[in-house]
Formats: C-alpha cells, structure tokens, sequence
C-alpha cells in the first residue's frame, strides 16, 4: 500500500498530477481543492489511496490527510466509486459537505454533478453514522485530522458557504469566495457579507 508520497511536480493536467519521486513519475489523480494548490515544480507530500483492479492501478492524492480520510469514507457508501467520490470533494469542501450531513442539506449535495436526490438521501443516511464514529475514536487518538474532523459541522466557514449555495451560487463558487475573505473575519455573518461583496465587483 502507498499511503504518501513526497517528490516534485513535473507535470499538471486537468486534475492529474505527474510526482517525480526519486526519478519515478508517479500519476496521481487529485480533487480540484487539492490541484489548485499545487504548482510544478514545488516538491509536495500528497496523502494517497492506492486503488488496484484487472484491468487499472490508480493513484488518489490528497494535499491533506483529512480529505483522504473522508475520500475513504465516501467511498464506503453504497453506490459511490473513486471517480464521483472526487467529483464530491472537488465541488464542496471538507467542512461544506459534513455540514450537509449534519444537518441533512439534501439542496446544496444535489448540485454536486452526478449527484441525484437519492444518492444524496443515501450519503447522509450512510455518512452521518460514520461521521461520528469518526469523531469519536479522535477523541484522546492525538490525530490532527480526526480532531478537525470532528469541529467541522459547527464551522463558521462550513455555514457561510451553505448560506451562499442557498442563495443560488454553485458550491465550488461558494468555497472560493469564502476561502478568500476567510482570514478577515471569524463569524459567519460577516464571511458571507464579504464575500458577497466581493463578487459583486
């Protein structure tokens, strides 16, 4: 199993990533939240799910151990494979899509592309569960990304965003704004007045 790798990006295409690792390219398929953040070559650590079938081996990297976890966990669900499970993670951000869950946003997953209102009906069924668990066995475990898992759902940010979708705007447009007004203020009334503000210029 290839749980990370570290090395130099040689090339990026669509939300591919080519890793130079000690003179091996490694082809690594990512969500987009992770894609925009990487640069060629910058040397980055990608956390991966190593995924191997008859007829593939792939590669899913993530910029944050997090992202894997939960790409894991939707993979998990009834009916959902690797291919929508990063159409999910690349529309709605972590905190966005376990605020869904949490509070049963049906509306905001079902303009996640591919996503129909029984699938979403069935990710919050499924998810909420393994949510918690997940929330649960961080308690005393020391894992970082388990523990922001966690004290996601009651996010400023993860509200802000839900707020922006329910006035119309799609979801990857909702975490974009918010991600750049997010430094300047903590509440979520004053991350949705700014970010409104700036898309109105």
């Amino acid at each position: 199993m290839i749980g990370s790798l570290t090395g130099e990006i040689q090339h990026l295409e669509g939300a591919t990533v080519i890793l130079n690792v000690g003179g091996v390219g490694y082809e690594v398929d990512t969500p987009l939240s992770t894609f925009c953040q990487l640069k060629r070559g910058e040397t980055v650590t990608l956390w991966t799910h190593f995924v191997v079938r008859e007829d593939a081996q792939q590669l899913y990297g993530f910029s944050e151990l997090q992202d894997k976890v939960i790409f894991r966990t939707l993979l998990k669900v009834n009916g959902i494979g690797a291919k929508m499970a990063l159409g999910i993670l690349s529309s709605l951000s972590v905190e966005m899509l376990i605020h869904c869950i949490e509070h049963e946003d049906v509306n905001t997953l079902v303009k996640v592309p591919g996503i129909g209102k029984k699938t979403a009906e069935r990710l919050i069924i499924e998810l909420r569960d393994r949510l918690k668990a997940l929330g649960t066995s961080s308690t005393g475990s020391g894992s970082t990304s388990l523990e922001r898992i966690q004290f996601i759902p009651d996010s400023p940010v993860a509200e802000a965003e839900s707020a922006l979708v329910s006035l119309g705007y799609k979801p990857a447009e909702a975490q974009k704004a918010i991600a750049a007004v997010k430094s300047e203020h903590n509440d979520s009334a004053g991350l949705i007045r700014a970010a409104l503000k700036s898309m109105m210029k």
